[in-house]
């Protein structure tokens, strides 16, 4: 690895350029310089390699199958039907594995090796898209609500959260100059960063927008979440929250799982304000010498929430206002046909682990081709909406048009969402092997494999029906917000993982750890029983996380702030 810190290479990377020239341009590797590798980042795509092949091209004395993963910048997960056209091209070009929803309504793109990966680059940009800070110390890709039934009111709200993540941009030119061949200017490599400064942020930053009564965004665990407060059908402003995070480390407790606070309320007007003032308040105090600690959410646990709020409104230039109550119902997705207050309809369909791919039964990529087709000539305004639960809403879609889609989804094997079960309905998975290097266990690729078993134990016990949310993750660092699943598997070790049980449907609470480092054979047996209770005694409407908890087999976690708990939520709360 390189001798360099981190925070060391921000500084002397000449706002982000670095040497990710040669490093292109170098025909004796498929790999980046070992800093360049650092700073690519920050312009949206990570160097891989394929772990599958690792061991054989290592006997082959060859050097890794390296290769890139690209994540867009899409506000919200919003693209018209003629670029989804131009991203499945893209995909299908340069990538492998097609695409991928990612839980940030982001897009990932696998297996671009290093030759092509400026082309690749270069046709996201043509399709009015880019991958500017997707990736790196810096605000990644902003998300919003799906695509609630107040049309008007959600197009405010994802209005205000693209025009943030314009604002939250890097200054530098070292993205057009290296991708889209900009010709470089005096004073390149030393831009004016008034919000990142010289070494950016000491960690990443996630913020999210939340529409009640749906936290299809998990707002709590953003480091900054902005919950719209919506009175007599207008939106007067968000509450504000602060300090959430998945992230941890095996065995290390000074690592762990954060919900986030709400501080206050803000109007509209205020947001941006507020932002830079909490995004500022991380640049400067945030932890830069232990990176593992240098999230938002330590920051306000070393220094005290009263302390953070005061240095974020002394910066903002005035007082949050007392949050205002707001309820939460369920952090899933909608699946099937909701109608919009503007007369058009938006369909839901479930994508599983977010992978979208022909396969045998089930060719997705083409027949979302053919639908993005099908919208692009016949519905002006319609959109692609990515969910930060790795699906995918069709949205605007006029009356006159539905049959002819519904048609289309049943043709091409999308329809998946009528016939699933609850569970795999609302399922999360991150990438994890074979490509991501993090990746301790299968997350992905076991989603279809453990859900089934999980099914087979809820239809014994006659609860195939029951909501539960399941997340899998392939190590601790949270892509999949695991810790807020109901049921979780968090990778230790190939085909080892920790069970984490408890959380609530809304987002509200943290799940505990309930057997570490157990296979699948010793996790579906510490399931059964729990299951065989929960069906035997559960309350009306009550989760399976929420009888856990109430039945005192798992303990309880840190939950929504106290100072927001209503009649609505209380009951799921310990």
């Amino acid at each position: 690895m390189s001798a360099h810190s981190v925070e060391d290479i921000k500084r002397d990377s000449a706002r982000l350029r670095g040497t990710l020239l040669a490093s292109l341009a170098d025909p004796v590797t498929g790999a980046l310089a070992e800093d360049d590798q650092t700073l690519i980042k920050y312009h949206g795509s990570y160097q891989q390699d394929d772990r599958d092949l690792r061991e054989e091209r290592r006997l082959q004395k060859l050097e890794p199958a390296y290769q890139f993963m690209i994540r867009t910048r899409t506000p919200g997960g919003v693209v018209t039907p003629k670029q989804w056209l131009q991203l499945d091209a893209i995909a299908t070009t340069y990538a492998e594995r097609g695409l991928r929803i990612t839980t940030r309504q982001a897009f990932q793109f696998h297996g671009v090796i290093k030759r092509e990966l400026k082309a690749t680059m270069q046709a996201i940009n043509a399709a009015l898209i880019d991958t500017l800070a997707a990736c790196g110390d810096v605000n990644r890709n902003v998300a919003v609500a799906a695509n609630p039934q107040q049309s008007a009111l959600h197009a405010q709200v994802w209005a205000q959260a693209a025009a943030l993540s314009e604002h939250l941009l890097p200054n530098t030119r070292a993205y057009h100059e290296i991708w889209l061949d900009e010709e470089r200017v005096a004073g390149s490599g030393s831009e004016d960063e008034p919000i990142y400064g010289a070494a950016y942020l000491p960690r990443k930053f996630k913020i999210g927008f939340a529409v009640p009564p749906y936290n299809d965004v998990d707002v709590f665990a953003q480091d900054l979440g902005f919950v719209a407060i919506v009175e007599d059908g207008e939106l007067r402003g968000y509450d504000v929250t602060v300090g959430g995070g998945m992230g941890a480390t095996h065995g290390d407790p000074e690592t762990y799982p954060r919900l986030g606070d709400v501080i206050g309320f803000v109007t509209p007007q205020q947001l941006t304000a507020v932002a830079d003032a909490v995004v500022t308040a991380q640049r400067d105090f945030g932890n830069r010498a232990l990176r593992k600690r240098a999230r938002l959410k330590y920051t306000i646990d070393d220094r005290g929430l009263d302390w953070f709020q005061a240095e974020v409104e002394r910066r903002a230039g005035f007082a949050l206002a007392p949050a205002r109550p707001f309820a939460f119902v369920h952090n899933g997705d909608r699946f099937g046909w909701v109608g919009g207050e503007d007369g058009r309809w938006h369909l839901t369909l479930l994508i599983q682990a977010g992978r979208i791919r022909d396969r045998d039964g089930a060719a997705h990529l083409s027949g979302l081709r053919e639908i993005a087709r099908v919208l692009d000539a016949g519905a002006p305004g319609a959109e692609f909406r990515l969910t930060a639960n790795q699906n995918l809403t069709l949205a605007g879609v006029p009356t006159a048009l539905r049959e002819r889609i519904d048609a289309l989804v049943s043709e091409y094997g999308l329809d998946g969402y009528r016939r699933a079960s609850p569970l795999r309905r609302d399922a999360l998975a991150c990438v994890a092997l074979p490509t991501c290097g993090l990746a301790m266990a299968e997350a992905e690729r076991y989603l279809p494999e453990f859900a089934g078993k999980l099914e087979a134990l809820l239809e014994k016990h006659g609860l195939l029906d029951a909501p539960i949310h399941l997340r899998l993750s392939g190590c601790p660092n949270g892509c999949s917000r695991p810790y807020l699943g109901e049921i979780a598997l968090v990778g230790k070790a190939p085909g080892r993982y920790n069970l984490m049980l408890g959380a609530d449907r809304r987002g509200q609470r943290l799940n505990a750890l309930y057997r570490e480092n157990a296979a699948e054979p010793e996790i579906l047996a510490a399931l059964d029983p729990l299951l065989a209770r929960y069906a035997a005694e559960r309350g009306a409407d009550e989760g399976f996380g929420d009888f856990l908890l109430r039945s005192g087999i798992v303990a309880a976690k840190p939950s929504i702030p106290l100072q927001l708990r209503n009649e609505t939520s209380a009951g799921a709360i310990a």
